[in-house]
């Protein structure tokens, strides 16, 4: 069985919780974030199948009906969901897996993989969200605002998470993050599959008299 963990990451949009996974990735090659599918059009820039699978609204429930899905949620008038066999495809692999989620999502995969651990992002401060959110010229005002109010709600969820991590400096924030990768790993229920030849090499030896 494979002992590849699982990472929730879930933050307010304008956090920069996507620059933090993409450098811990980078950093990293034993995690990857797995793709999630919408319902939401493709955006300038994007690419199907690397930053989500774009499917039709039909498409998508059918694959809820087939339970094809570890999560799904509405956010921003769109369906998003994370599907089963992709983390498990990375699982087979050896490789841990992020999955970039809100709050709803989050909820869903603690029921099914209770041994998840789970990281939420948060901003310095409402205006610096505010800040980070206009200045990426993204979006229209308005829809600055919606975003603004549904990331109060975000927040609000932050105790339902294992880690907190406050994004004012990326270095500090991305090490953070980094930290967590690392501390997951040395577990005693990973390590002892992982050292299984040394530590089966250290029990056989008699003890010095």
């Amino acid at each position: 069985m494979t002992e590849a963990s699982v990472f929730i990451v879930s933050a307010p949009s304008g956090a920069g919780k996507t620059s933090l996974v993409r450098a811990l990735l980078e950093s990293d090659p034993q995690i990857t974030v797995a793709v999630s599918h919408t319902t939401r059009l493709i955006r300038s820039g994007e690419h199907d199948g690397v930053n989500y699978h774009f499917i039709e609204p039909a498409a998508f429930q059918r694959m809820v009906a087939e339970d094809a899905f570890l999560e799904h949620a509405q956010v921003f008038d769109h369906w998003y969901g994370t599907s089963r066999l992709a983390v498990e495809n990375e699982w087979a692999q050896g490789r841990d897996v992020i999955l970039e989620i809100d709050w709803q999502g989050a909820r869903q995969i603690r029921e099914r993989l209770p041994q998840c651990a789970s990281v939420f992002i948060l901003p310095p401060s409402l205006e610096t969200l505010h800040y980070r959110l206009t200045h990426r010229g993204e979006d229209e005002a308005a829809v600055i605002e919606r975003r603004m109010r549904d990331a109060v709600n975000e927040i609000s969820h932050y105790a339902e998470y294992d880690y907190l991590i406050v994004n004012d400096d990326f270095e500090k924030a991305l090490s953070d993050l980094q930290a967590i990768v690392r501390a997951r790993r040395l577990r005693c229920s990973v390590q002892r599959h992982v050292l299984a030849p040394t530590l089966r090499s250290l029990m056989a030896q008699s003890p010095l008299l």
